[in-house]
């Protein structure tokens, strides 16, 4: 039993080809795309610069009055704009 395939020649099998080189190359495609996104955290895709010191605190790079003074000069800095 050929399927009705017996007098596609060919042609038939080219297309049939073509086809499943589509088909696998768009499934890798998709795959590529979904493993490059970036992860979503529902949040900015930048962290502010108050929480990246706040980060820096939390570490231990900077102490507490270094946190403060730059903190502070932060919101002076935005209350301009």
């Amino acid at each position: 039993m050929m399927w009705g395939w017996n007098d596609a020649g060919w042609a038939g099998w080219s297309l049939m080809s073509l086809m499943m080189l589509i088909f696998w190359g768009g499934l890798a495609a998709i795959v590529v795309w979904l493993i490059r996104q970036p992860q979503r955290s529902g949040g900015d895709s930048k962290p502010s610069a108050i929480s990246m010191l706040e980060e820096r605190f939390a570490r231990g790079e900077i102490d507490e009055e270094e946190f403060h003074k730059r903190r502070d000069t932060l919101r002076q800095a935005s209350g301009r704009k």
